[in-house]
């Protein structure tokens, strides 16, 4: 937020905004994609009331975004293992999960990434569950610390809850490999941990359903899991706040009983969901080319943000006569943590009028083709 508002303080016409995570196009704006643009146009056409949805959201949303997350034929889903509840985005779905587990009364403790997005410590510490973080990332090296994770994660007592980014994780872009996953799933399922998986940007990192493996590869293996699914990012619905919590529980009757409490704990919190977002999602669902037209825009974002990452990774090693940067090119989604001190980034604002977030979390998503160079030579200044 204080790096937002510096940004619109600026009078510079040059100044470069790199820190809001929101897709951007190349002309910089975060554009209504056209499949929602006709879905919207046909919902305002076709609705007749603005009376609450039930207590659910809207379903046929719901039962869309089930099967994105877990494919058609999963064998929970076959099994009635999971339910699935409207939110208010992603973050209803976490808060949402929180105090799911703090209901169920098992005294757990959560565990979140070192680093992880910023919001979740108090969404999910603000329902009253102690939060605390496990070694992830090695920012020296760019890479992923998982022998740490996973020692970490075999001291924790049964029924804790690890919260885990589905993939393009926030800030650093840097996603385990299935090898990773698999371990990981193994030590999860022997230790009785919970995984609340947050699944914000699927569909940006390596396709819709490359994204969800590891949601899948979970729900195969271990008897409960937890999702918080977004619509903001792979629709572009960000103030529509469109989103849901996926159960999956250990039977068909345990699934039914938690979808009533997840029902009751809404109820107490917000309520009725929104309804617009989600109507936008289901009409894109149930219509085969608005469909076929949403993924195509999806995947051309994905390819972008792919190409700028090479792209600028490659500046990189030009400006600096190293592979100082190089693992940009091999991570995913809108997010790279570069890895500079408070100096660094304070100068990237002051002297050269670059916007980062203060842990130097770049979003690749907002970064113009014609300004990678410049880019690269700003980071050579102040970095070198």
């Amino acid at each position: 937020m204080a790096t937002m508002a510096a940004f619109a303080a600026d009078r510079d016409p040059n100044k470069l905004d790199l820190g809001v995570g929101v897709y951007r196009n190349e002309a910089g704006a975060t554009p209504v994609m056209a499949a929602v643009r006709a879905a919207e146009s046909a919902l305002l056409a076709r609705q007749t009331t603005k009376a609450y949805v039930g207590f659910g959201g809207n379903r046929p949303f719901a039962a869309f975004i089930e099967q994105l997350v877990l494919g058609a034929a999963h064998p929970a889903r076959a099994a009635g293992r999971v339910v699935t509840l409207q939110t208010p985005g992603g973050c209803g779905a976490l808060r949402l999960a929180a105090d799911l587990v703090l209901r169920a009364g098992r005294g757990a403790r959560v565990l979140v990434s070192d680093p992880t997005w910023p919001n979740h410590m108090p969404l999910i510490g603000g329902a009253g569950l102690p939060v605390d973080t496990y070694p992830y990332y090695d920012p020296a090296s760019g890479t992923i610390a998982f022998e740490a994770m996973l020692a970490a994660l075999e001291r924790l007592a049964a029924g804790s809850v690890v919260v885990l980014h589905g993939s393009c994780h926030n800030p650093t872009g840097a996603d385990l490999s299935r090898e990773q996953w698999l371990a990981l799933a193994e030590l999860l399922g022997r230790r009785g941990l919970l995984p609340l998986v947050d699944l914000a940007y699927q569909g940006l990192g390596d396709g819709l359903d490359a994204d969800a493996a590891p949601v899948r590869l979970l729900a195969e293996r271990l008897p409960e899991l937890l999702v918080a699914a977004s619509c903001s990012k792979n629709f572009g619905l960000y103030r529509e706040r469109a989103g849901a919590i996926v159960a999956v529980a250990a039977s068909a009757r345990e699934a039914d009983i938690v979808m009533g409490h997840l029902q009751l704990l809404a109820r107490r919190i917000w309520s009725f969901s929104p309804d617009h977002g989600a109507a936008i999602v289901a009409t894109v669902a149930a219509d085969p080319a608005l469909h076929a037209q949403w993924s195509a825009e999806l995947e051309g974002m994905r390819q972008r943000v792919a190409a700028q990452r090479v792209r600028l990774a490659a500046a990189l090693r030009d400006q600096f006569k190293s592979p100082r940067f190089d693992f940009i090119a091999g991570q995913r989604g809108m997010f790279s943590l570069l890895g500079l001190d408070a100096a660094a980034v304070r100068a990237l604002a002051a002297e050269h009028h670059v916007y980062i977030a203060a842990d130097s979390r770049i979003n690749i998503a907002g970064l113009p083709e014609p300004q990678i160079e410049r880019l690269a030579r700003t980071l050579r200044a102040v970095a070198g």
